[in-house]
């Protein structure tokens, strides 16, 4: 038999985690995620270890290819399974501090939409595992250079600090 005195604090947290949830998190300028309920993506800067750069609304670092030509992206398949493209379902938003006149999207082999920035069709960087991580910054891989963007969205040359050799034997092992 369950008695009623135990049943209250549970309830009771219960309830605190739903309001929780409800909140969802905060503190930082970008929205929330909307790509993976079939909305629109965000893009907007946030600072790392590089300065300012462009984020999504998780705040993971996208990046450019410079393999990629014009708007049209060149990565596919394997490439596109380690950096994986910044898709939206509608019109990307923007986040303060980036340009709207610089968002966009692509349409991709597949007919997914990519979100570009100044013409540059967006990816993310499967070896970042948490907001700020900068790990693709510099590397040279699936034929050519991944570097992460400005708010004027142009590319962040410097390689991420502490590091010797941004690109170790040229491909990171891809």
């Amino acid at each position: 038999m369950v008695r009623p005195r135990l049943l209250i604090p549970a309830a009771l947290v219960v309830l605190s985690a739903l309001m929780l949830a409800a909140c969802g998190g905060g503190g930082n300028d970008v929205a929330r995620p909307k790509t993976m309920t079939g909305g629109p993506a965000t893009i907007g800067p946030a600072k790392t270890s590089l300065g300012s750069i462009l984020v999504d609304s998780h705040a993971r670092t996208v990046y450019l290819f410079k393999g990629d030509v014009g708007t049209r992206s060149a990565c596919s398949g394997p490439c596109a399974h380690s950096w994986p493209p910044v898709l939206s379902h509608g019109n990307p938003s923007i986040g303060i501090g980036a340009r709207p006149s610089l968002i966009g999207t692509t349409r991709r082999s597949d007919g997914t939409e990519q979100v570009t920035y100044n013409g540059h069709p967006l990816y993310r960087f499967t070896q970042d595992h948490k907001p700020g991580d900068v790990t693709g910054q510099a590397l040279t891989a699936f034929g050519a250079q991944w570097f992460t963007l400005s708010a004027a969205g142009n590319q962040v040359s410097s390689p991420p600090p502490g590091s010797a050799d941004s690109s170790p034997g040229g491909s990171n092992g891809y």
